[in-house]
């Protein structure tokens, strides 16, 4: 279709006189005159508790346009009733260093962080597992939408995304139609918004089979001077919708229910999952840019999750005012939509602006240029109600707190585990470990094919990472890497990170060792840690051991931010995630955000160059449970995760920073799952250059055998890379700084004939090309070809 008649500036008027009106209207006077009318407050997911809770505020039965908003904003995903009364406790552990750089903290569409020079970042992590499950391609594509307009209300420029994948296993006859369905979406939703795909994880799970997730993340940058907060305030202000029309798509997609009609003919049996038009998008970000930069907006609201009831309730909310809405002025692509289903509607690429009257009509010459649709709906009212009417008639009257912020808490019954301290006992310290080196470098192999640790470039190379040409660092390095300007080089790195095996043997560590590998991952490219971003991922708040899980997860996670110094900015929780009665695994993806002054001292997670040291940072224990190697060699989930030491994090990143800062490492990449051997692995087949590793040493200081010294997944440790001539230096500057430090090989580009590899003294060498036809077979055979990787121009 073209984009003429997607856009067009058809005055509202117009559309009006097709509009096929609902018969009745339930309004305010007639829910007053008919308090014994039976409403279907359960099918839109409300308890009966609820529902009485909400006549108790009115003074009188619900509209059923006011039934339609309170029933999305206190669904779950809107009103965090199962998971306030922990959030809480992100705010509640603070301290004045974390303080130091957060500029909008958790509240609002997405925290902001000041970078320096003058310059800001806002960025954040949501999820949209049931939609991808669903239908894949919209329910992922609309996922990075969404959070995308997020960035956009904070006045920021979109620079890049990210996205975190939870898959069903690998070989399951229907992991195919959900990977190939949300890959595509979220490199289609991307590619034509012209942003980087910058990074991420991937992730193949039983567990996950009929419950995917698929976490999306987005970072903006913007000036101190630019950052925007969604408040309607300033009576008389007019409430303006623009962007895409209103449909029937998403209808109580927030409620992960479809709408019902809210007459006697029965329910609508309208899609639940919302239609993404990234074109669409592309144009209303950069018309929500000249706004900004030409003052003519109070504030912006993107109509996401819950469509207008959301934004309307929550921009009177924020800003403790009131609005008149006239619901009728709303441009329709369904001219049947009933006054309930436009509140309720989550159809995309929709922004609400609160705009001055003197400036209108230089905001209205701004979208006419944009060729985006817009309607005035209403104004901002100082009398603290907001008041929405159809054709003139009132539909809803409440207090907008109502609905947006004093929603239902709930303390969920909270019950520790009755399976967990038999999973605990189960150690994989009782498996067999190889002890011979062919038997090791078999498993070695196993490891290196397997889904979680292959190459992941079929997924990835579907992703534009280099458009923009600000993209210093994408996959497959440990963090993505944004370069925020362009004079000085100031740039930002973002890992995100989760182990959903790790959390179902100690949710509290679990969540920890998340946030400890994304720190890390960031601390390898050179940059500091500074800000966190999350998803929580948990089965039913119903379930008393799904919150005992949450619960230990989010005190695990706000007590590992205070530690590090690290503010929660936002994030999202998302429930329900489970099949039938069984949750996924609790996966909280942690999102750190890290500054650089320079991306041109940005550090590789892999050598490129032959005859140069290789180090290890940290020591290993044996510290198998819940690894790789437990996980693919024996099929083994049990025992207690690695311990986590948050204090030699800081340090191992501090050390490392100054590594960077006198040019001693010319590479870094983490250890975490596969451990060393995994790590070794990785950088061998990251340019191509071989390596000569001994063990010996490692395995007489830190008291563990082969087996363990290459699989194990101890924390704190990173393999770097010295230049002979920066040796003495390095090994000072870890002395300085009292890190454990140990010389375990060199590089070696190989003889010309056989070609680079890893040999591993005393064990095993296995050619660099045959790890890399292990590493790039695995996905292609479950999936398809893989497409050429994008080139940087």
């Amino acid at each position: 279709m073209p984009r003429a008649d997607r856009l067009g500036s058809r005055p509202a008027s117009r559309l009006r006189s097709h509009r096929v009106t609902t018969p009745t209207i339930d309004t305010v006077a007639n829910a007053a005159a008919t308090p014994e009318r039976e409403q279907p407050f359960e099918a839109l997911g409300l308890k009966p508790d609820e529902y009485a809770k909400i006549r108790e505020i009115l003074g009188r039965r619900p509209t059923s346009g006011e039934l339609a908003m309170y029933s999305v904003m206190w669904s779950e995903h809107c009103s965090y009733k199962s998971s306030k009364i922990y959030l809480r406790r992100f705010g509640e552990k603070v301290s004045d260093e974390m303080k130091k750089r957060l500029m909008v903290g958790m509240g609002q569409n997405a925290g902001v962080v000041d970078v320096g020079e003058g310059w800001a970042v806002t960025f954040k992590v949501e999820s949209h597992n049931h939609p991808s499950y669903i239908e894949p391609f919209q329910g992922a594509a609309t996922g990075v939408g969404g959070i995308v307009r997020d960035i956009i209300s904070m006045g920021a420029r979109p620079v890049a995304v990210m996205d975190q994948l939870r898959f069903g296993a690998i070989d399951h006859p229907d992991t195919a139609r959900v990977v190939h369905g949300v890959v595509s979406g979220i490199s289609s939703y991307g590619n034509c918004l012209g942003l980087p795909n910058i990074g991420g994880e991937t992730v193949f799970d039983s567990v996950y089979q009929a419950n995917p997730l698929v976490n999306a993340l987005a970072v903006g940058v913007m000036r101190h001077e630019d950052i925007r907060l969604a408040n309607a305030t300033g009576a008389g202000n007019k409430v303006v919708l623009f962007g895409a029309r209103t449909g029937g798509d998403g209808i109580g997609g927030a409620s992960i229910l479809a709408s019902d009609t809210f007459a006697d003919g029965g329910p609508t049996k309208r899609p639940a999952v919302q239609v993404g038009d990234p074109f669409a998008e592309k144009v209303l970000i950069e018309c929500c840019l000249e706004l900004y930069k030409g003052d003519l907006v109070e504030a912006i609201q993107d109509l996401g999750a819950a469509g207008i009831s959301c934004a309307t309730s929550e921009l009177a909310a924020n800003g403790g005012s009131g609005m008149n809405v006239e619901l009728t002025n709303v441009l329709l692509r369904d001219p049947s939509l009933t006054a309930e289903e436009i509140l309720m509607s989550e159809s995309q690429e929709r922004m609400m602006a609160i705009v001055s009257p003197e400036k209108l009509d230089a905001f209205l010459e701004v979208v006419k240029k944009w060729d985006v649709e817009t309607s005035v709906l209403g104004e901002v009212t100082g009398d603290g109600r907001l008041v929405i009417t159809w054709n003139g008639e009132t539909i809803v009257d409440v207090d907008p707190s109502t609905v947006a912020v004093d929603g239902p808490v709930y303390e969920r019954p909270v019950a520790y585990p009755t399976w967990i301290d038999a999973l605990q006992a189960d150690s994989a310290a009782s498996l067999a470990r190889p002890t011979e080196g062919g038997e090791i470098l078999d498993q070695l192999k196993k490891l290196t094919a397997s889904p979680n640790l292959a190459d992941a470039s079929w997924i990835t190379n579907q992703y534009d990472y280099y458009v923009l040409g600000n993209t210093a660092l994408a996959f497959p390095d440990d963090a993505g890497m944004i370069r925020v300007d362009e004079e000085s080089g100031l740039g930002v790195s973002i890992a995100t990170d989760a182990n959903g095996r790790y959390c179902q043997l100690d949710p509290y560590a679990g969540a920890q060792l998340a946030l400890a590998e994304a720190y890390r991952n960031v601390a390898v490219t050179g940059a500091m840690p500074t800000a966190v971003t999350d998803c929580l991922n948990f089965g039913s708040p119903e379930n008393p051991e799904v919150m005992w899980q949450f619960s230990q997860a989010v005190d695990g996670l706000s007590d590992a931010c205070l530690e590090l110094g690290v503010p929660v900015t936002g994030g999202n929780v998302s429930f329900y995630n489970q099949t039938g009665d069984t949750p996924i695994h609790p996966t909280p993806v942690v999102g750190v955000l890290g500054i650089i002054d320079d991306v041109s001292r940005r550090i590789p997670s892999g050598w490129q160059d032959a005859g140069e040291n290789i180090y290890l940072l940290g020591t290993t224990a044996l510290e198998l449970d819940g690894s790789a190697w437990a996980g693919t060699i024996h099929g083994h989930l049990g025992g207690r995760p690695p311990k986590v030491d948050l204090a030699a994090e800081r340090r191992l990143a501090g050390l490392i920073q100054a590594a960077k800062d006198e040019m001693l490492v010319s590479s870094a990449h983490d250890l975490s799952e596969g451990g060393l051997a995994q790590s070794l692995v990785d950088a061998v087949l990251r340019f191509g250059v071989g390596a000569r590793v001994w063990l010996r040493e490692l395995m007489e200081r830190d008291g563990v055998d082969a087996a363990t010294a290459l699989f194990s997944e101890s924390t704190g440790r990173v393999i770097v890379t010295v230049p002979r001539e920066e040796d003495v230096k390095f090994r000072g500057l870890c002395a300085g700084r009292g890190y454990p430090v140990l010389r375990i090989g060199v590089t070696d580009s190989g003889s010309v004939e056989d070609g680079p590899a890893l040999e591993v003294t005393d064990l095993f060498t296995v050619p660099v090309a045959e790890l890399r036809a292990l590493s790039t077979g695995t996905l292609p055979a479950a999936f398809g070809p893989t497409v050429a990787e994008p080139v940087a121009v």
